[in-house]
């Protein structure tokens, strides 16, 4: 018999799995005795904190698209130029002359 098929004995067998002896079982959590420490405060909320830190967390992450996106299109230009090259092509990045010296 091979490895990747099993046998037809082994096909319709049940193994039994008991539970370990000798071991406690696990305990049950406690509640926590009481809940106010994770409750919020009754002062009013910093409106104005709060926009601030919004804006700051939408320029970050606009800044953080423009980045990729500039990285995404510069990696484009140089595959583009390296695969120019690498066909034995002449020319393939465009110098700027100044106007004026010829």
């Amino acid at each position: 018999m091979t490895a990747d098929k099993p046998s037809p004995v082994d096909k319709d067998r049940v193994v039994s799995l008991w539970p370990r002896r000798g071991q406690p079982p696990p305990r049950a959590t406690t509640p926590v005795e009481d809940l106010a420490k994770y409750e919020r405060s009754d002062e009013g909320d910093d409106y104005r904190h709060r926009m601030i830190t919004n804006v700051i967390a939408l320029l970050f992450t606009v800044l953080l698209v423009v980045g990729g996106v500039w990285i995404a299109n510069k990696m484009a230009q140089i595959r583009k130029n390296q695969d120019c090259v690498l066909t034995g092509r002449r020319g393939c990045t465009p110098i700027d002359i100044p106007p004026g010296r010829n």
